[in-house]
């Protein structure tokens, strides 16, 4: 059995939406954020090292040590499209492959970060609205490209569904709760209306608890 260690509001969600994608049976385990710092508590350190979530046990695959553990989004995300036979995985065409490939990497990679960056700007009172004006034309190069990527396919790897949508999902709802990413980019709005619609996704919430991006 798959346990998914999920924390309030975090790129666990993605986890949730995934394994009711792949319709792989699983137990949720929930921890809440410290309400004055909004780092995730103490007990996750239980579970792995680094104290982050997301973070899978699997019992099905244990060993002397206890329940295999899987922790990082995209590793979590290959491990779990590989135990369901590839479904959802890279698409068979060349092209849709190498997206695929970038957008798993891309997300985490390359949008996060300044998305990351505004968000702890937002938390220093003297500098930060300053420093945002300078990080905001970084999120807004991101954000044109993304548009233009999603004006010419419905998915990011191609005319399918994938894991890399899923991958791609945090980024771009934390972008639209705190960069205007729906603003004049109608293909961004719609992506995310599409896959909020999804019943896999709104089962996943349904799990998961309160997600302030949805």
């Amino acid at each position: 059995m798959i346990t998914v260690h999920h924390l309030e509001n975090s790129r666990s969600q993605r986890i949730l939406w995934l394994l009711e994608e792949l319709e792989i049976p699983y137990e949720v385990a929930r921890y809440e954020r410290n309400k004055q710092t909004m780092l995730a508590p103490p007990e996750l350190k239980r579970v792995h090292p680094l104290g982050k979530s997301p973070v899978i046990t699997d019992s099905s695959s244990a060993s002397q040590a206890g329940p295999r553990v899987v922790a990082e989004t995209g590793a979590i995300i290959e491990y779990l499209v590989e135990k369901a036979d590839g479904k959802l995985g890279a698409p068979a065409h060349r092209e849709d492959t190498l997206r695929y490939r970038h957008f798993m990497h891309y997300a985490e990679g390359s949008l996060m970060p300044p998305l990351l960056v505004k968000l702890v700007l937002t938390r220093v009172p003297l500098f930060g609205k300053a420093a945002q004006k300078r990080i905001q034309p970084m999120i807004d190069t991101h954000l044109d490209w993304i548009e233009t990527e999603l004006a010419s396919r419905p998915w990011f790897a191609g005319d399918s569904f994938t894991a890399a949508d899923i991958m791609m999902s945090f980024p771009l709802e934390a972008a639209a709760a705190r960069a205007d990413a729906r603003s004049g980019r109608p293909h961004i709005g719609e992506w995310l209306e599409t896959i909020h619609a999804r019943p896999a996704y709104q089962t996943a919430l349904a799990k998961g608890g309160p997600y302030a991006y949805a």
